[in-house]
């Protein structure tokens, strides 16, 4: 019984899939002939039929709002796919008003895709999604022309230190820290990081893009910044 669940999940998975991998493709199509207002229909078609609003509203929800709208009726394995597409339908959003100079409503698509991806990322164990989805550096492209806000940067900067990204994670850090340099939250943020960084061995610092000696001179620096005598 609870193989044949399984199948019947799996396939169920699979034409979700293959349906929005069509959309996608149609709104892509509509895209390249610049066919504006029926590549936001169509965009807003598809936001109706997965969250039941269309995008100006799903850019104003919370990915809170967002995520409980993909929850009903739905298991968790299928919520986690659910709400990958979700992202990429967003990323799609973000492209069709940008493209339109639509810049605010483009941004806000961006920036809500962007905290779904790193949200789903953080707690799901699915590793293997098909290329419709667009990556975390694909929206930090997009969002590159302002700097995120504080909590975006520090889900990405989980993300990149558990994905073994030391100098990405370090970069957000700092990103960070350049909006309140002395602040004491954020320096002990900054020293736990590198503190945990201290555990790592030299090989997966290296790999990491980051090295023994950075993080000790780095860890360092906060400690003083904070007023901490280093030992």
């Amino acid at each position: 019984m609870y193989a044949r669940s399984d199948m019947i999940r799996r396939d169920y998975i699979l034409r979700m899939i293959e349906e929005f991998a069509q959309v996608l493709a149609r709104i892509n199509a509509l895209r390249k002939g610049q066919l504006w207002q029926e590549a936001d229909d169509a965009i807003d078609a598809e936001f109706k039929r997965m969250v039941g609003a269309d995008a100006p509203a799903v850019s104003q929800m919370s990915e809170t709002e967002l995520l409980a709208k993909i929850i009903q009726g739905e298991p968790t394995q299928v919520v986690h796919h659910k709400t990958r597409l979700l992202t990429s339908l967003l990323y799609q959003a973000g492209e069709v008003a940008t493209e339109q100079n639509r810049m605010t409503e483009g941004r806000a698509c961006y920036l809500k895709g962007l905290n779904l991806l790193l949200e789903t990322m953080a707690s799901s164990e699915i590793a293997d999604f098909p290329d419709i989805v667009p990556t975390v550096e694909g929206f930090v492209i997009a969002l590159q022309d302002a700097p995120l806000p504080l909590s975006t940067q520090a889900r990405l900067m989980q993300h990149y230190e558990q994905a073994g990204s030391f100098g990405k994670a370090e970069d957000t850090l700092y990103a960070m820290l350049e909006a309140g340099p002395n602040e004491p939250n954020m320096l002990d943020f900054g020293i736990a990081f590198y503190q945990r960084l201290a555990n790592q061995s030299d090989a997966s610092l290296n790999a990491g893009n980051l090295s023994r000696a950075e993080v000790n001179a780095d860890s360092a620096d906060l400690e003083r910044r904070k007023g901490v005598v280093p030992h």
